[in-house]
């Protein structure tokens, strides 16, 4: 019996989704690569001989106790009432517009703190911070 050979066909591989996948990869890598275009002026600088002045810049500092009592730059306040926030801001200020940092003891009455805001605020004291105290994790 004799029993025919098939013949071998040689294989036929498609590239086209290899290719495919090469040029999306291509495409992704453009897409994603940042361009850096820093344009940079070659400038010799002049040189100077003195160590430039550091201007330290006036600040107002107000603390409110957990009464409600204002404290401004460590002197407390007559009483609490707007008009002599204001006056005494006003003076600390002398006619520039340095900025207040506002200290708050936790338990401050919220109308004391929006009051010290309002003041600065009709003064045009717009530089306003508030300092807080860092917690360290797990504890409290």
């Amino acid at each position: 019996m004799k029993l025919r050979h098939s013949r071998l066909e040689n294989p036929d591989v498609n590239l086209t989704p290899l290719i495919d996948v090469v040029f999306l990869l291509l495409i992704f890598f453009m897409v994603s690569t940042s361009f850096n275009q820093d344009a940079e002026l070659a400038i010799d600088l002049p040189e100077a001989s003195a160590k430039p002045e550091i201007k330290k810049e006036k600040r107002i500092e107000l603390t409110i106790d957990a009464k409600g009592a204002y404290y401004l730059n460590g002197k407390a306040l007559v009483n609490r009432q707007l008009q002599s926030l204001k006056r005494a801001l006003r003076e600390a200020a002398a006619g520039e517009t340095p900025p207040i940092i506002v200290t708050a003891d936790a338990n401050t009455p919220h109308q004391a703190v929006i009051t010290v805001m309002d003041a600065a605020s009709q003064l045009g004291l717009v530089r306003l911070s508030f300092a807080t105290r860092f917690e360290e994790a797990g504890k409290r």
